[in-house]
């Protein structure tokens, strides 16, 4: 993670009493939790970015338009350099951010994480390359220079499934939950916020998004149908957690869609602030058209009003990126 030595380690160790305690002492040498350690790097000021997934078990809730909004508002309006990795077979945050046309292309030559997940069915002949599939200098959105994209691909539909019986490889070193992890690890530090947008589900594919994931975000619709899976989410990923030895934080339920003389609308998103936990971030994401229309990527540049709206609409996307930097500034 920070690209020293063992022995630089084990000075660490040493030298600072609040240095992270190993899970295990080995022969090879200790185990740590990744999650404390980075937030001990932090401290130290040594860049490490904020990974954070998005996800819910409902389709049609914003998750994908607040991943995109989320990422191109924290480029503009902050500076941050951001990751969008796209998981959802629907390929949205990748027509979103490269357009269809690049899309297609990018598709057809094999330079989508589709192939990395092919490759572990077939580890013999491998052809993911992580320099061809990352898209560097994405969106259409004015001052949002600093956005890659590892793009998605419709065939991820078709591996989902295979890929439990995927070989563990050499040694058993690999299994199917880290093979996003793995092919990631050397570029995660180049960027401050990493967003991945998540398949509405909780398999392998998912999975692999929250394996290397400090924390996550559930977009809703505040109705009854849209909310019914959280408090599965929770607790899958709660036990996911625990199995993998890493913390994956609630970072917070964000209230999309929101029809102000919705009585249900009303109703539910006091329940959820209600029970506190996941938390609820106050910033609200109301219904617009025009949020819809920014779906379709542009050749020439625009401003976040004219991609989202004008009014309070980029405002409130706007309010989410700064409280999400807050929050995550807590962990």
């Amino acid at each position: 993670m920070a690209g020293v030595s063992r022995q630089a380690v084990a000075n660490w160790r040493t030298r600072y009493r609040d240095f992270p305690q190993p899970l295990v002492e080995l022969k090879a040498g200790p185990v740590f939790r990744v999650g404390p350690v980075r937030a001990w790097l932090r401290r130290r000021k040594i860049p490490m970015a904020r990974i954070v997934s998005l996800i819910n078990l409902k389709g049609g809730v914003a998750k994908t338009t607040t991943t995109v909004a989320l990422a191109e508002t924290l480029s503009s309006q902050h500076g941050k350099k951001v990751l969008v990795i796209d998981l959802d077979p629907q390929t949205n945050a990748t027509t979103m951010l490269i357009g269809e046309k690049k899309w297609k292309s990018l598709n057809k030559k094999g330079h989508t994480l589709a192939t990395l997940f092919k490759d572990a069915l077939d580890p013999t002949n491998r052809t993911f390359d992580l320099d061809k599939t990352l898209q560097k200098g994405v969106s259409d959105v004015k001052g949002a220079n600093s956005i890659d994209l590892l793009p998605s691909s419709l065939d991820l539909i078709d591996v989902q499934d295979r890929l439990a019986s995927a070989p563990s490889g050499q040694f058993y070193a690999q299994t199917p939950i880290d093979l996003l992890r793995l092919a990631v690890k050397p570029i995660l530090d180049n960027y401050d916020v990493v967003l991945i947008d998540c398949p509405p589900n909780l398999g392998i594919i998912t999975l692999n998004g929250l394996r290397i994931s400090e924390g996550y975000i559930i977009p809703t619709v505040p109705d009854v149908l849209s909310t019914y899976g959280i408090p599965q989410i929770v607790k899958r990923v709660g036990n996911f957690s625990k199995d993998v030895g890493e913390d994956i934080e609630p970072l917070g339920i964000v209230i999309t869609k929101y029809q102000e003389n919705s009585t249900i609308h009303y109703n539910v998103s006091r329940d959820l602030r209600g029970r506190g936990d996941p938390p609820v971030f106050d910033t609200v994401i109301r219904q617009a058209n025009q949020i819809a229309a920014a779906a379709e990527n542009q050749p020439s540049e625009r401003t976040l009003k004219q991609k989202y709206g004008y009014g309070d609409l980029a405002e409130r996307y706007i309010d989410l990126a700064a409280e999400l930097i807050e929050t995550l500034e807590d962990l």
